[in-house]
């Protein structure tokens, strides 16, 4: 546009200087007509320029328009990339998400199976060991029957005692009674809160000698780790949550058997393990404070929470 008017300005200057000149070096009579004529040449000059400059000036707001409709398609295809990666990043994390909830899922299986086969052996080598205890109890009878009636005859070799040299007495362990199991179990607490860690130890082994199989056996279990983990023996703590876990999973004491185990292994600078019995803890039992305490620990040490990745 600019560039067209300048070019009507050159033009008009330059007819009025040819005009000038011709005035000058002509007679009068002649310049009159010439000057008309010259009139007519520089009104249509002009037209010519003001058409062309119209022409332009149409021609610079069409392309102008599309200038702004290339820049608004171009935006329009710039949010619709956008769009669909967002939408591509939504879909690979929830794809993401599913992943891990499968091989959570694969993981809580292959725990309940392993659970399983250790509560079998458990309850194998129980059924054993009671086996064994009741054939000594056999063996040890006629004694006992002898001791409760002397009157009875002595034995071939005996010393007319009515009893055998070397045969157990009244306080043989053969023959000592059970403790009673809640007053053993609940005496065991006591001493364990109030520090007397030897005397509770004593206790809570009794209920797990006389009642291997009752459900307090697996709490005593749980304090007898308890009592190691506070010496900082982290091998005999795990050793007893361990007891809990395989025998007892589903005692109270259970989820914080699992976390102290995690706590003990992370002590004994056994991190993968120790995160992997965070993690199973958090998937086992993920609405107790147990679980909420292995979070923190686990945010603690910069560690994802998901199983479905390796420890970093």
């Amino acid at each position: 546009m600019l560039r067209s008017r300048a070019i009507s300005k050159c033009v008009l200057r330059a007819t009025v200087l040819f005009l000038v000149l011709n005035s000058a070096a002509r007679p009068a009579h002649a310049v009159s007509k010439e000057m008309v004529e010259l009139q007519t040449q520089v009104q249509q000059l002009l037209d010519m320029v003001q058409r062309l400059q119209s022409t332009m000036d149409s021609r610079f707001s069409v392309m102008q328009h599309l200038a702004e409709q290339t820049a608004d398609a171009a935006n329009q295809v710039t949010q619709t990339v956008t769009a669909i990666q967002q939408k591509l990043n939504a879909q690979t994390d929830a794809m993401g998400g599913k992943v891990d909830a499968v091989s959570g899922q694969v993981q809580s299986l292959n725990d309940s199976v392993d659970e399983l086969k250790a509560r079998v052996a458990k309850l194998d080598k129980t059924i054993q060991d009671l086996q064994t205890q009741l054939q000594s109890m056999q063996a040890q009878q006629p004694q006992t029957t002898q001791q409760a009636n002397p009157g009875a005859g002595a034995l071939p070799g005996g010393d007319g005692t009515g009893t055998t040299p070397g045969a157990a007495g009244p306080n043989s362990s053969m023959t000592q009674q059970a403790p009673p199991l809640q007053e053993t179990l609940q005496a065991g607490e006591r001493d364990f809160d109030a520090g007397r860690y030897d005397v509770a130890t004593g206790e809570f082994q009794d209920v797990v000698h006389y009642y291997p199989l009752d459900d307090a056996a697996g709490t005593a279990q749980f304090y007898i780790g308890e009592i190691a983990y506070q010496k900082q023996d982290y091998a005999h703590a795990i050793q007893s949550y361990n007891a809990v876990l395989e025998g007892f999973s589903g005692n109270a004491k259970a989820p914080a058997a699992q976390l102290h185990k995690g706590l003990a292994l992370l002590s004994e600078d056994k991190r993968d393990e120790g995160i992997r019995e965070l993690r199973e803890l958090i998937q086992r039992h993920p609405q107790t404070p147990e679980a909420a305490r292995a979070r923190s620990k686990l945010n603690g040490m910069g560690v994802r929470i998901s199983t479905a990745n390796a420890a970093r």
